[in-house]
């Protein structure tokens, strides 16, 4: 599946960040792209729950996110209307499969097992592992810092694994709320998570008492992924991509929901 290691993030305005998914497909559609396209419209499964990648915004209840504005940003390239599919996640690829949709658009992780399976464009996002510290402590600069330090993590994800093989001590939390409270507080020394959880926390809180002191070894790439077959399909998908990188579009949105470009080389 793709990397649910971004925390629960409720209080401090992070309510839905990986909020419960719903039942079966509830077929709620968007579209995007050039009116009257002689192409037939690119489709999308897409949770709809899993702020800020693809949710419901609560003024408008309209679907949006970061995953959302990519894809549609794809079809406005490629001259395509764009529609969405909603599904829980663990139902998304049988969707998929059984031709609801040409491909997911949900923060899918390229993966060998699914390479395997599955035809993915090249990324739209490249994430890595963080280490956040205090504002004010500079004693943190690489991983190989948080050696005999406290680590806030959540037990049942790879980062505790991460910070216990770098040498950490760590204090098991529910989520990053509480991991990142713990922190303020001076009861642990760091915490580990991904980055684009970071940075949307930072985004939406404006918080400037933490901040982010090392990056991990960890990497992870995600990307659109199509049914075998489609291969065609991913290759124009690909191909808006690398426009989309060299223009700048996928900074722009990047920075309207992270405050950097999370798009990585790897798109372009």
């Amino acid at each position: 599946m793709r990397r649910r290691t971004l925390g629960t993030l409720s209080a401090l305005a992070l309510t839905g960040l990986l909020a419960a998914c719903g039942g079966g497909d509830t077929g709620t559609a968007s579209s995007s792209g050039s009116a009257g396209s002689s192409q037939e419209a690119l489709t999308f499964g897409t949770e709809g729950t899993y702020s800020p990648f693809s949710f419901h915004d609560t003024k408008t209840d309209a679907l949006t996110g970061y995953d959302i504005e990519v894809a549609q940003a794809v079809g406005k390239q490629l001259g395509r209307e764009v529609t969405f599919s909603e599904n829980n996640f663990d139902s998304l690829f049988a969707g998929m499969e059984a031709k609801r949709y040409d491909g997911i658009a949900n923060q899918i992780s390229i993966t060998p097992e699914r390479q395997a399976k599955y035809v993915f464009s090249t990324p739209y996002t490249v994430s890595t592992g963080v280490v956040v510290t205090r504002a004010d402590d500079t004693s943190v600069t690489s991983l190989a810092d948080v050696k005999g330090k406290t680590s806030a993590q959540s037990l049942s994800s790879n980062w505790a694994q991460t910070a216990t093989d770098a040498g950490a001590k760590v204090e098991g939390v529910e989520g990053l709320a509480q991991a990142v409270t713990l922190l303020k507080q001076g009861r642990v020394d760091v915490t580990i998570n991904d980055n684009l959880a970071i940075l949307d926390y930072l985004k939406t809180t404006g918080d400037k008492s933490i901040k982010i002191a090392a990056e991990t070894t960890d990497s992870t790439q995600q990307g659109f992924v199509f049914r075998k077959g489609e291969e065609d399909t991913a290759e124009q998908v690909s191909g808006a991509l690398a426009t989309l990188k060299t223009d700048g579009t996928l900074a722009t949105i990047s920075q309207k929901w992270f405050g950097q470009d999370v798009s990585g080389p790897a798109a372009g």
